[in-house]
């Protein structure tokens, strides 16, 4: 383990006071609030700590305090009992706050920092819609709470284009320091999105593979059984691209892509990042097809004509040595076959072929799983057994689950703040990073292709299947679903 890694498990985090933005919303229920809890049950909170839940919605601080319970029960692994949870519950409260009505807010913040004392640091989550950044970034300012020691999570996805990016970025600057800000995407928070940079980088007899002349597709597949549901607003407002592809999917490709980096630090991790961005090159359109499902219109607040897009697979092509000439394939989409988030490299077919094989026996793969926990597969040929030499297909599979002890892992919101709390940038987005892909992401934005329709639980649109020649790793019998 590095000095840097090492440091950062045993590191003391000073008093903080942690404002939730967007506190009664679907994120802070699923992930934050149980996240917290979690955090403070494996004794990796600060040595004292407040939490205020903030939102537009007036509510009172019991009812709050029932709302943490309720979402806890439901969503997080520890469940509300015992002292530990009185303990963390008796530091949670509520202030009804907007923008132009941050006074109370700024009162409580004040009050909980001088409880906590001259140490305290203050770290605010803003899980509000892009919309409504910028405002509320300012708000922030003009209210006294971004002092030199608070540090701010913005949730993505980071603007909605080019020019809404950089707008964002112009604001938080006239507010923050860069080092105070953490620009968040919970895919870099994943065990198994790290491990790529486990496995690649530590093992000999990946990294000498790991380009253009043995690897011949790289796949990004991040299929949704679970439809819109209660976001429609949100989703008219950014589809599936938005939402996933421009900000998860390039991110892990950055992972998967960069050169080797000269250290697990947070500099010299976005600076491999940043190089794959930079040599991403500008989408064609044609090579890019979107896809709305079956009965999208009909869920309220979807016009009737909407275009919005709720699947999308994507070609991307990143023009450097390692990479050039190799298609790079990302999917997403809703009401799908299967929850899955897979990441394949396939691999070029050998110079001679000397020995026979069926038909149905396709080439090697290296199959990232990401999951809770995951897994990775290396498929490849073999003989079988018998008087000939005939070859078929084998697999050889690591599980986390069966590997390690991963009782104690962190889900990668948990991860996150963590990090974020120590002032640890290594898992976050740098501005540039972020802008750059909106700048790849333009030609697509400003014409995209007709959302093409297809039906609830299918793999999309002919269009989506037919886009890579070698066709995608799922649906793969050889792949099974983590259970």
């Amino acid at each position: 383990m590095s000095q840097h890694l090492s440091r950062k498990r045993t590191a003391v985090l000073e008093p903080h006071v942690i404002v939730l933005f967007g506190a009664t919303g679907d994120l802070a229920a699923r992930k934050l609030l149980p996240g917290l809890f979690h955090l403070a049950v494996a004794g990796l909170m600060p040595t004292d700590y407040r939490i205020i839940g903030s939102s537009p919605i007036d509510m009172t601080a019991e009812a709050f305090a029932q709302h943490v319970h309720d979402v806890v029960e439901q969503f997080a692994s520890d469940k509300p009992v015992g002292q530990q949870w009185d303990d963390f519950l008796a530091r949670v409260t509520y202030v009804t706050s907007a923008s132009d009505a941050m006074g109370p807010l700024s009162a409580a913040v004040a009050a909980a920092e001088q409880e906590l004392g001259p140490d305290v640091r203050s770290l605010v989550y803003m899980s509000i819609p892009p919309f409504a950044m910028s405002e509320m970034v300012t708000a922030l300012g003009a209210n006294g709470l971004a002092g030199e020691h608070t540090k701010v999570i913005l949730e993505k996805p980071f603007g909605t284009d080019l020019a809404s990016a950089k707008a964002l970025n112009k604001v938080l600057l006239g507010v923050f320091k860069d080092r105070q800000i953490f620009r968040i995407d919970h895919f870099l928070g994943k065990e198994d999105v790290q491990n790529i940079l486990a496995v690649r980088f530590a093992n000999r007899m990946f990294e000498p593979m790991w380009n253009q002349q043995h690897i011949a597709q790289v796949e990004i597949d991040v299929p949704e059984t679970l439809g819109v549901e209660n976001r429609a607003a949100f989703y008219e407002e950014t589809g599936a691209y938005r939402d996933m592809v421009v900000t998860h999917l390039f991110q892990a490709l950055g992972f998967l892509a960069m050169e080797p980096p000269t250290s697990f630090t947070a500099k010299d991790l976005a600076t491999g990042r940043n190089a794959v961005f930079e040599a991403l090159q500008p989408l064609d359109v044609t090579r890019v097809v979107r896809g709305q499902y079956a009965g999208y219109r009909d869920i309220p607040g979807v016009p009737a004509d909407s275009d919005t897009e709720t699947l999308v697979a994507v070609e991307a092509r990143i023009e450097n040595d390692r990479w050039r000439g190799v298609p790079i394939y990302l999917r997403t989409g809703k009401r799908m076959p299967e929850q899955r988030t897979v990441i394949t490299l396939t691999l070029r077919e050998p110079p001679m072929h000397m020995f026979p094989f069926d038909d149905q026996v396709g080439p090697g793969k290296i199959t990232f799983e990401v999951g809770q926990p995951g897994s990775i597969r290396i498929r490849f040929r073999s003989k079988e057994p018998g008087a000939t030499v005939m070859l078929g297909e084998a697999q050889l599979t690591f599980d986390y689950g069966q590997d390690f002890e991963v009782s104690k892992e962190l889900e990668a919101y948990e991860r996150l703040l963590h990090d974020a709390m120590l002032g640890d940038e290594t898992l976050f987005n740098t501005a540039r990073g972020i802008e750059r892909l909106w700048e790849i992401s333009a030609p697509l934005l400003a014409s995209p292709p007709a959302a093409l329709p297809y039906d609830q639980g299918t793999w999309g649109p002919q269009a989506v299947i037919d886009l890579p020649a070698s066709g995608w790793t799922l649906p793969d019998k050889a792949i099974t679903p983590q259970v």
